[in-house]
């Protein structure tokens, strides 16, 4: 199963290396395949070194491609994760 879900950074500081990180451990909890597409390019969604490398700031939309048995389940995680703004405050 395939599933395309568009996102938008709205956690003021961006995707900074915390934020990275939760990404990453959230994401690593999951068999399927997870790619981010962002301007021009697209990296592995498991790699923190591939999301630093986005320099994706507030206000960044994100397409997130999930594909894999538990695609549905992913996606869900990431998009509450994305929604509560990494767990930060601002």
């Amino acid at each position: 199963m395939e599933i395309t879900k568009k996102l938008k950074i709205m956690n003021r500081l961006g995707l900074h290396l915390r934020a990275a990180a939760e990404f990453v451990k959230t994401s690593s909890k999951y068999k399927c395949r997870i790619l981010i597409k962002y301007g021009n390019g697209h990296v592995n969604g498991k790699s923190i070194i591939n999301l630093m490398t986005l320099a994706a700031s507030y206000g960044s939309e994100l397409t997130l491609v999930f594909d894999g048995d538990d695609a549905r389940d992913a996606e869900k995680a990431i998009q509450s994760l994305f929604l509560d703004k990494f767990g930060e405050k601002e």
